[in-house]
């Protein structure tokens, strides 16, 4: 992790969200520039930045239709006044941004999604702040979109209310790729997605629980087998349960 401190602004209706999620959890840690790492989290209000406030901020969409549009004239003012000078971006921000919108047309948010945003934004070499725009409604103008926007992402095939949900998503799962963030950096090859499979069953104490016993190799202390056991019960789980997790696992050929 570099020494540069990661500035993440989240451009939202309602930061009110967010307030929350600093106070638990690793992640939340993290972005409060505990654990290690060097994050600050900035809540952009795109109400405050409307001439009229919460009715300013979107509009009917032209050749009619269901719905209201955000608008792209306040969106603009929401990154210039909410973004570009308080961080002191100067006139070439486009440049030290990096403006993501969750959109169902985006990329498929997945794991491997996570491990290259993580690497992107906030590795040694990365150059460029994050913004998250929360969209409402119909979605945004066109032309903010356009002008803008660097990344859609979708984090799945259905519809949310809004943009906070995915947003919050697309943290928490790209932050625990920070060095840092998890206080076992082991957690992340040994949980579900590692290598391609489902995480296997855990089991912890009473040693017994309704007349079931926790497996006897897992109190073997043969580590060897325990680990052995382990990968068997991953792939038995991933093709009892993901037949595409399964079949994809087959054809990458890491078995």
């Amino acid at each position: 992790m570099t020494d540069r401190r990661f500035n993440i602004w989240i451009i939202t209706l309602f930061p009110g969200y967010f307030e929350p999620y600093l106070e638990f959890g690793v992640a939340g840690a993290a972005l409060k520039g505990e654990r290690g790492v060097n994050f600050k989290l900035h809540l952009v209000n795109i109400a405050t930045h409307s001439d009229k406030d919460w009715k300013g901020i979107d509009s009917a969409p032209y050749g009619g239709g269901a719905g209201m549009v955000m608008r792209a004239d306040v969106l603009k003012n929401t990154i210039i006044n909410g973004v570009v000078r308080p961080g002191n971006y100067g006139d070439n921000f486009r440049e030290k941004l990096h403006v993501v919108y969750t959109s169902p047309r985006g990329r498929k948010w997945n794991n491997e999604s996570c491990m290259e945003f993580a690497k992107k934004l906030w590795s040694s070499d990365s150059k460029k702040d994050l913004v998250l725009i929360c969209g409402r409604y119909e979605g945004l103008d066109e032309r903010f979109i356009k002008n803008y926007v660097d990344e859609e992402i979708s984090v799945g095939d259905y519809v949310l209310t809004g943009g906070e949900i995915p947003v919050l998503c697309i943290l928490d799962s790209a932050l625990r790729f920070v060095p840092g963030v998890l206080g076992n950096k082991d957690s992340l090859s040994h949980e579900s997605f590692g290598e391609g499979l489902l995480e296997h069953p855990q089991y912890t104490r009473p040693q017994v629980f309704e007349g079931e016993d926790v497996p006897g190799i897992l109190l073997s202390g043969h580590h060897a087998n325990i680990e052995k056991y382990r990968k068997e019960e991953r792939i038995r789980i991933t093709k009892e349960n993901r037949a595409d997790l399964f079949e994809k696992y087959l054809n990458g050929g890491l078995e």
